[in-house]
């Protein structure tokens, strides 16, 4: 007999939970959970900041935000994974988009700080929860229908893909909305007018992107079943949590493989601080103003998750070619490492041909990230169990945004008369991270903490 309190996690027992899907279905399903989830994200992105400061908020406030959003996420990593582990992947992914939706929702109708505030905590928690769940059904899906040796590389390929051509969509179509309804004689006007100044022309954007998340819900609920899980009282999910919160820190401890892509990771996270830190300024002094600079740099960005996507893509065949993921992840972030060392050395540096050069290299960088990360993924669940995979993931998202942190830190305090000097320790940090690659790995087939030869 169970209580109030009791948590049912096992889906109905149907014909279309109890056999699992096969790999094609499943990578379809995951590629698009990866589309959906991302594209109302990738619509903040240009217009989120412009928005803040229409609604009088002062850099300070709009810096706190985000400084809100990325310590929420990085608090909850670690939890929300083994919540994940526990509770089943779908209803954590479920949650994750309910939250987003919510959070976009304050962000577009929010008038006052701490509205706005709380929808950037609560992006930071649909943040967390998402980092793991999709990728782990994804995996636990195809061993279940075809067994552990399953190509992975292909539908962990084509997800990072999915995830970097959403971002550019939405990127691209949050900055046109807004733009499209200026071009309409007194069309925002009359839009904020009617809603007593809740909707603004930036608004929209971000209300486009909760209607997404919605959807985004719906599909998640319909689409992934699951194996039968046992059903757990409150009780027994929480005290499960930290066992698989320790179970993921001591991942890098116990496996040198996981430990280089942790390393790898979080050089990662360092690159992408720099770059998102440096390019946005980089770009305002080369058009000579703040709004035409802030036009190049979506633009880029834009150019940028295309190039990841490419770059994810040709993970399989990068594999193939170096033959080998190890070999694969160490040629692709070297390619990264390269790029941001060509951003170093124009940075000092004006003209036509710096110009090109420095955009050679930009798209050098995210080809090359987006080449290694399935990679570096196929690796890290080819040594976890299953039982501890979302956690595993969010050990290494965790990596990420902590180094992408200290390394914005870092960049604060360089001197500023020293262009070249930030995208240079960028450049040296990937340049180490593929340099841990150069050895071969540990060739053992068991899995990491499973005790098994």
């Amino acid at each position: 007999m169970t209580g109030p309190l009791d948590i049912r996690t096992a889906p109905r027992q149907d014909a279309h939970t109890a056999r699992p899907l096969d790999a094609g279905t499943a990578r379809r399903r995951y590629v698009a959970v990866c589309a959906w989830f991302w594209l109302p994200l990738g619509l903040t992105i240009a217009p989120l900041i412009l928005l803040f400061t229409e609604r009088g908020m002062a850099m300070a406030g709009i810096a706190g935000f985000f400084a809100a959003h990325s310590l929420t996420a990085a608090a909850l990593e670690l939890p929300t994974g083994g919540l994940s582990d526990v509770l089943g992947r779908r209803a954590v992914l479920a949650c994750a988009g309910a939250l987003n939706l919510i959070a976009l929702i304050l962000l577009g109708l929010g008038t006052t700080g701490w509205l706005l505030g709380l929808g950037m905590v609560l992006m930071g928690a649909g943040r967390a929860l998402s980092s793991g769940p999709a990728e782990a059904w994804y995996v636990d899906t195809v061993h279940a229908g075809s067994g552990p040796g399953a190509d992975l590389r292909t539908g962990l390929a084509r997800g990072s893909s999915a995830t970097s051509a959403a971002l550019a969509a939405g990127t691209l179509l949050g900055g046109a909305v807004p733009w499209l309804i200026g071009l309409g004689p007194g069309l925002g006007a009359r839009l904020s007018g009617a809603t007593s100044g809740l909707v603004l022309p930036l608004s929209v954007p971000l209300l486009l992107g909760a209607a997404v998340e919605a959807a985004f819900v719906l599909y998640v609920l319909t689409a992934l079943p699951e194996p039968p899980r046992p059903a757990a009282a409150l009780g027994d999910v929480l005290r499960g949590i930290p066992a698989t919160v320790a179970g993921g820190l001591r991942l890098g401890g116990r496996d040198a493989l996981v430990r280089r892509v942790l390393l790898s990771t979080g050089a990662v996270g360092g690159a992408l601080a720099a770059i998102e830190l440096l390019t946005p300024g980089r770009a305002a002094a080369l058009t000579g103003a703040s709004e035409s600079g802030a036009v190049l740099f979506a633009a880029l960005a834009c150019a940028g998750f295309v190039c990841s996507a490419v770059g994810s893509h040709l993970a399989p065949l990068t594999a193939r070619l170096a033959a080998g993921g190890e070999r694969a992840v160490m040629v692709s972030l070297g390619a990264a490492a390269g790029g941001l060392l060509l951003l170093g050395v124009t940075a000092a540096f004006t003209g036509a041909a710096s110009t090109v050069l420095a955009g050679v290299g930009y798209g050098l960088v995210y080809l090359g990230l987006g080449a290694a990360g399935p990679s570096e993924n196929d690796i890290l669940h080819r040594r976890v169990e299953g039982a501890g995979r979302a956690t595993a993931l969010s050990v290494q998202s965790l990596a990420l945004q902590l180094a992408g942190a200290l390394t914005g830190l870092i960049i604060g305090f360089l001197p500023s008369d020293s262009p070249s000097l930030p995208w240079l320790l960028g450049g040296a940090a990937l340049l180490a991270a593929a340099l841990l690659w150069i050895r071969r790995g540990d060739q053992r087939t068991g899995i990491a903490g499973s005790g098994r030869p």
